[in-house]
């Protein structure tokens, strides 16, 4: 049980540097794809991260498969609460800007922020996916990118921007929660259609 919720506290650790620098940079182009060095790390070091791996649960979704996901939220929970409260210490300019990214995400209906996140979560499935298979990184620079530019919601990400804006609140916590959701169905989504198509052939 520890190793599965560390392994998650490595993830979230990761994706708050991917986040740091994301939101350290002037240019948002660059700062996307830089962003992709959390999880290029995550995925070359096994380390757990939700969205990386609810996309396999319709493969295998047996107790210890569903152990390792839900305990590596949990960590990759607590490392990015505590690394935003270290960094909002530690780094202001970043600090603001999450706060002010955080505060005009919640200005988002929560039907728009569900759609955001099935999109985010079918491009962390294609990533992590991509990556299995071939042992390449190019589903990883490509994807994480892509999901950043277009807006789409990364649960991880959000837990740790919040954070490190200091914007927790009644709302704050709903929309990580719809942002989850949205990441599972999207990360669900290719695998099972594929399925689908697979058994009717």
């Amino acid at each position: 049980m520890v190793k599965k919720v560390m392994s998650g506290i490595c993830a979230g650790i990761l994706i708050s540097i991917g986040g740091t620098v994301y939101l350290a940079c002037d240019n948002k182009y660059i700062g996307a794809i830089l962003f992709s060095v959390a999880l290029l790390c995550i995925c070359i070091k096994g380390y757990s991260l939700f969205t990386g791996k609810i996309g396999f649960i319709p493969e295998k979704h047996g107790k210890e498969e569903l152990s390792v996901l839900f305990l590596g939220l949990l960590g990759n929970f607590l490392s990015t609460a505590l690394c935003g409260i270290v960094l909002n210490f530690a780094l202001s300019d970043v600090a603001k800007k999450a706060n002010v990214i955080c505060n005009a995400k919640l200005t988002q209906n929560i039907l728009s922020t569900f759609i955001r996140a099935i999109f985010c979560g079918i491009l962390m499935y294609l990533a992590v996916s991509i990556y299995r298979d071939s042992k390449r990184i190019v589903g990883i620079l490509f994807c994480i990118p892509v999901f950043i530019l277009s807006g789409f919601e990364h649960s991880i990400a959000d837990m740790f921007y919040f954070a490190v804006g200091n914007v927790i609140s009644l709302r704050s916590l709903v929309f990580i929660l719809t942002v989850i959701l949205g990441n599972t169905v999207g990360g669900m989504l290719l695998p099972v259609i594929n399925s689908v198509g697979k058994n009717n052939e």
